[in-house]
């Protein structure tokens, strides 16, 4: 007797931009995104929901998540990759309903 064995691909799971969001950026902006988090008040982050936040374009978000801002941010490019960068920036756009 024969038998088969399927051999399943280990290919690692991407995770959600949600899961992303609260992995490397709620430590700062907050699950919800309003910045009121110990980290995010001492270095005085924005509101993802702010008239200043929310003017800014698509393009200018995804920027600032692959290349960072001023010296308290790190940027994520080489982790995330442009890909999940920009699923990251529609992810913080949810949160600013």
């Amino acid at each position: 007797m024969i038998t088969a064995v399927t051999i399943l691909s280990a290919a690692p799971q991407q995770k959600e931009p949600k899961q992303v969001y609260l992995d490397k950026c709620a430590v700062c902006h907050g699950e919800d995104g309003k910045g009121q988090t110990a980290k995010g008040k001492k270095l005085k982050v924005k509101d993802v929901s702010s008239p200043e936040v929310k003017k800014m374009t698509d393009a200018q978000m995804l920027e600032v998540v692959l290349k960072g801002k001023g010296d308290d941010m790190d940027g994520f490019e080489k982790d995330l990759g442009a890909d999940m960068s920009k699923k990251l920036v529609a992810y913080m756009r949810t949160l600013a309903k």
